[in-house]
C-alpha cells in the first residue's frame, strides 16, 4: 500500500543519527503533507500536586536544539502544574502515516522576546481571545466570555496593534527521551528510543513492540 510506512525504517535509522531531531523533523514534514488537520497537534501530559496526571491537546509552535515550544495562558491549570513540577510529556500521533512520537523532559518558559514575536504573528481574533479568556476559571454562562470578547474587540479594534498579555507566554520542553513508533502488520511494530546523556550525546535503543 502506498500509504504504509517502510516497515524497516527505524531499524535502518538505528546507529545512523547522532540526534533524534532530524528524524523528528522529517516525520513532522511528512505529516504536514499527509494529515488533513493540525499535523503539529500533540497531547501534553502534566501532573498536579496530588499526583493526578492531566492531558490535553496543544499545537507545536517551534522546535530547535533548545526544545519544543508551545504557548498558553499562564493562569491555566497546565501552567500551574508546570510551575510546580517542570516536567512533562508530549505524544504526537499521525494516523495517516501510522506513526507516533513520544517526548519527555523538563520545561522552562520561553524568553519575552520569543513570546512577543510569536504573539505578534497570530491573527487578530486569537490575540483578542488571549486577553478575553480567563482560561480554566469557571463561569456561570457562556455569555460572560462573549461579553469579554466584545469588550476587548472594542479596546483593540481590527487593524490595531494588540500587545501580548502579561499572563500569556510559551514553554519550551527540552527532551531527555524521544521514542519513535512505527506501525507494522500483525502488531510487529518498530520502536526506537533516544535517551539524552550527561555529555550532551544521545543513546539509541531498539525496543520490542
Amino acid at each position: 500500500m502506498a500509504d504504509t510506512p517502510n516497515p524497516h525504517g527505524l531499524n535502518e535509522a538505528f546507529g545512523n543519527k547522532a540526534t533524534p531531531l532530524p528524524l523528528f523533523d522529517r516525520w513532522l514534514a511528512q505529516a504536514t503533507e499527509s494529515e488533513p488537520n493540525d499535523p503539529t497537534a500533540f497531547a501534553l501530559a502534566t501532573v498536579d500536586a496530588a499526583g493526578q496526571p492531566n492531558v490535553r491537546m496543544l499545537l507545536l509552535k517551534g522546535m530547535s536544539e533548545d526544545g519544543l515550544v508551545f504557548y498558553t495562558n499562564m493562569n491555566s491549570r497546565k501552567a500551574d502544574e508546570l510551575r510546580a513540577n517542570p516536567k512533562a510529556s508530549m505524544c504526537f500521533h499521525w494516523k495517516s502515516l501510522r506513526r507516533q512520537v513520544r517526548v519527555s523532559g523538563c520545561v522552562k518558559p520561553v524568553s519575552d522576546a520569543e513570546a512577543d514575536a510569536y504573539f505578534a504573528s497570530r491573527d487578530h481574533a486569537s490575540q483578542v481571545g488571549a486577553w478575553a479568556s480567563l482560561q480554566s476559571s469557571s463561569m456561570e454562562r457562556r455569555i460572560e466570555f462573549d461579553q469579554r470578547v466584545t469588550e476587548y474587540c472594542a479596546k483593540y479594534p481590527e487593524g490595531s496593534a494588540v500587545p501580548r498579555p502579561p499572563h500569556w507566554t510559551g514553554w519550551s520542553l527540552q527532551p531527555s527521551e524521544i521514542e519513535f513508533w512505527l506501525n507494522a502488520d500483525a502488531r510487529l511494530h518498530e520502536r526506537l528510543v533516544y535517551t539524552a546523556q550527561v555529555d550532551g550525546s544521545w543513546r539509541q535503543t531498539l525496543l520490542y513492540p
